[in-house]
């Protein structure tokens, strides 16, 4: 490892991103854009319909269960299950088994969710919760953070690196005594500062007019992000690490791309979701990225709490780079 050849190929990629004026404005505009139109029309609720937790939902029979137009979210633990409520992401907590029953007295669906309930249930211990609402946009922040890092983490990478094989740039390179190893990991730290940098200057100016939601620490929030944002370069590299063709690897970026952006969580919760669809998401980076982003905002969620999604970020990033290091083609098509 030559770190003078390793930081004159990082600065070059930094140098040349901040010099194109149209991607970086992109990539400061199109977040913003999205938190400001979110923000109107989703300045509401923003749910169809009540959401109601149980506890131990397997174990638990009521003909409440069987109501129309209410979804019933599975929790095992009753304190996360009070944050959510306080935080009006659900209307109502029913424990069956221990005969008692939740209600966030501050929220008016809560307040119509307990008379629904009481019209078949009686003899429930009544206890009361008050806090905070998440807005919408605070709920959806971290999803569209993590949106913009996945688009520009995959075709931030994957295109350059396309580019510089069509171009010949990799074919003179292997002729330097720049390495491969050299290079990938100038491009992937070279990407991680630009992401990181943009996503923190994204927030910060919005959070300036917005004034978002933050009950956990910046620390841990910018952790799980660059731990989700080496993930999705990694997964880049793999994906451009063979390709020639401006056509193919649009088509892999954008096959990559558009599933984690309807099934990570970005606009709406996995609560309430079937197993099968849970577990896709499961093996999604962005998944991982923006619960935890996420637990961290709304919950105060600190780095032990959130340790599966750590996990499995660095155990997903160590298979892409493997497997991206191994398919890696200085000028040949794969």
């Amino acid at each position: 490892m030559n770190f003078s050849r390793f930081f004159a190929v990082f600065k070059a990629r930094n140098i040349e991103f901040f010099r194109d004026r149209s991607s970086l404005g992109w990539n400061l505009i199109f977040p913003v854009l999205m938190l400001v139109g979110l923000s109107f029309v989703f300045s509401g609720d923003g749910r169809a319909i009540y959401k109601v937790g149980v506890i131990d939902l397997a174990q638990s029979k009521s003909s409440f269960l069987e109501t129309k137009y209410m979804s019933f979210i599975d929790y095992q633990e009753v304190a996360l299950a009070t944050v959510k409520l306080e935080q009006h992401s659900i209307d109502l907590l029913v424990d069956f088994n221990a005969k008692k029953y939740w209600v966030n007295q501050g929220a008016p669906n809560s307040y119509l969710v307990e008379k629904i309930f009481l019209s078949d249930n009686s003899n429930y211990q009544r206890i009361e919760t008050q806090g905070k609402k998440i807005r919408y946009v605070d709920w959806v922040l971290p999803g569209i953070l993590g949106m913009n890092m996945m688009f520009s983490c995959l075709f931030g990478v994957g295109y350059v690196i396309v580019r510089y094989r069509k171009n010949s740039v990799l074919k003179r390179l292997k002729a330097t005594p720049l390495s491969a190893f050299e290079f990938v990991s100038a491009q992937l730290l070279s990407r991680l500062f630009i992401v990181m940098f943009m996503s923190m200057v994204v927030y910060s100016g919005c959070n300036v007019f917005f004034d978002f939601f933050m009950m956990g620490s910046y620390v841990d929030l910018f952790i799980i992000g660059a731990l989700g944002a080496f993930c999705l370069i990694s997964l880049g590299l793999l994906v451009a690490s063979r390709s020639k063709s401006d056509e193919l690897i649009g088509g892999l970026l954008n096959v990559t791309s558009w599933p984690m952006m309807m099934l990570s969580g970005v606009w709406f919760s996995l609560e309430g979701a079937p197993e099968a669809l849970k577990v896709l998401a499961d093996f999604m980076p962005l998944t991982h990225l923006v619960a935890g982003a996420r637990a961290v905002i709304t919950e105060g969620a600190t780095l032990s709490d959130i340790s599966f999604h750590i996990n499995i970020l660095l155990l997903m990033s160590s298979i892409f780079l493997a497997l991206g290091a191994y398919l890696f083609s200085w000028n040949t098509e794969r």
